[in-house]
């Protein structure tokens, strides 16, 4: 059970308090609601881009990173489709520190022109190794918009095409900020042996003036159902070949999202797993073979992958991996291989639950999606999945006409 206390300031920032007194350590986690899905589809990549500005420099502090060094801290960020996560550790006599540099990027940035063109370069440079120069990096390019039509998860994180960052002005940039890293659109958690009314006040103190923003309403379009499979192929300077099947899921808040998540483990997750058991180690088929889901905050995808050994077709790979999916649909899954899953999801989650810094996380991610308190509840969302509604889920999702897949050809 974690405890812990939730305020709201005046300008609608949200500050969740755990008390932890088992380290020395506070983590404070700061997240914005904020990713890439909130992009203008001419220009994306910038909540990428913020991701690098928010540490070139704020109005008052040039050098985010010297003062958190000074003191034996450590920070960091991701961003995402959903959100923008900035999260950072010191000790406790040193935590208003933290609260002094968090609180004067929020309110303004330094915005200048040399701070934008080095982040750009430095995102520019990351596009071409991990996404150009990279074997398979570019299959996430590819497969989003192939899976989505309407909806902005057809594009990555990262952006749909690396001009739209060399073409990003300081007017784009600054009106990004302003309308998204507010106050009223943050949620900052601090974890650690802390005492509540003191943070209480020093989170008035170094936000409460912060102007909370123009409120703005989004406007995020919903994918269509789909309704026929789509296929594309493609060739590149690769070492195997590779398939991809992705399927439309549900939601993150959907009651039917644990028991995707634990048929992607009953799949795929340990050497015991049906694709390890079955395709790799007997069949021989795959080199390595994978079962996953994109846990988006809106509908998101199960994506199924493998790399195949040489000489084996991407028609006897993809049957293979349909034979699987039909014993599913046949037949429910062992209570046994079910409870296995459940008990590993059952310790990752009591794991991820040991730091502060994970818990300030968490705490700020449950709360965005609608109560910090799921966080206690999680564990039970697993545990009451039911072979029946796995065996539903199989029959309804996995079909042809929801099915969006990649031939990913290695080079003759």
């Amino acid at each position: 059970m974690i405890a812990f206390e939730k305020f709201i300031l005046n300008n609608g920032l949200k500050l969740i308090v755990h008390k932890d007194d088992s380290t020395p350590i506070t983590a404070v986690n700061i997240l914005y609601n904020v990713g890439a899905k909130d992009e203008n589809p001419d220009k994306t990549g910038f909540a990428h881009l913020f991701e690098h500005l928010m540490f070139g420099g704020s109005k008052n502090i040039p050098s985010y990173d010297e003062h958190i060094e000074m003191v034996g801290g450590e920070n960091n960020a991701f961003t995402n489709n959903d959100i923008t996560n900035y999260y950072l550790c010191l000790p406790q006599l040193s935590l208003e520190i933290a609260f002094w540099l968090e609180s004067d990027r929020m309110n303004e940035l330094a915005f200048s022109e040399k701070s934008l063109e080095v982040q750009r370069n430095v995102v520019i440079e990351e596009f071409k190794q991990r996404y150009l120069n990279q074997p398979y990096g570019d299959v996430w390019q590819i497969l989003r918009p192939l899976a989505y039509t309407t909806h902005p998860y057809q594009w990555s994180t990262i952006g749909k095409d690396i001009s739209h960052i060399e073409n990003a002005v300081m007017e784009d940039v600054k009106r990004f900020f302003y309308k998204y890293y507010r106050p009223e659109n943050a949620i900052l958690v601090v974890a650690g042996n802390v005492d509540i009314e003191q943070i209480k006040q020093l989170a008035d103190k170094w936000f409460g003036n912060i102007p909370a923003g123009l409120p703005f309403e989004r406007n995020i379009p919903s994918e269509p159902r789909q309704t026929e499979e789509r296929m594309l192929s493609v060739e590149r300077d690769v070492p195997y070949d590779a398939i991809y099947k992705t399927y439309h899921m549900c939601k993150r808040t959907d009651t039917n999202y644990h028991a995707f998540d634990l048929l992607s483990d009953i799949l795929s997750n340990g050497k015991s797993s049906r694709f390890n058991r079955e395709l790799v180690k007997k069949q021989q088929l795959f080199s390595e073979v994978s079962a996953y889901i994109s846990g988006d905050i809106d509908e998101g995808l199960f994506i199924i992958s493998g790399k195949l050994h040489k000489g084996i077709t991407m028609q006897q790979a993809e049957e293979a991996i349909d034979n699987e999916i039909d014993k599913l649909k046949k037949n429910f899954v062992e209570a046994k291989e079910l409870q296995k899953v459940k008990n590993k999801a059952e310790a990752y989650q009591v794991f991820s639950q040991t730091k502060a810094s994970e818990k300030a996380m968490n705490l700020a991610y449950f709360e965005l999606l609608g109560d910090a308190n799921t966080i206690n509840t999680e564990i039970d969302n697993y545990l009451k999945v039911t072979q029946e509604q796995i065996k539903e889920l199989v029959i309804n999702t996995f079909c042809k006409c929801n099915c969006s897949k990649l031939y990913y050809f290695a080079k003759k």
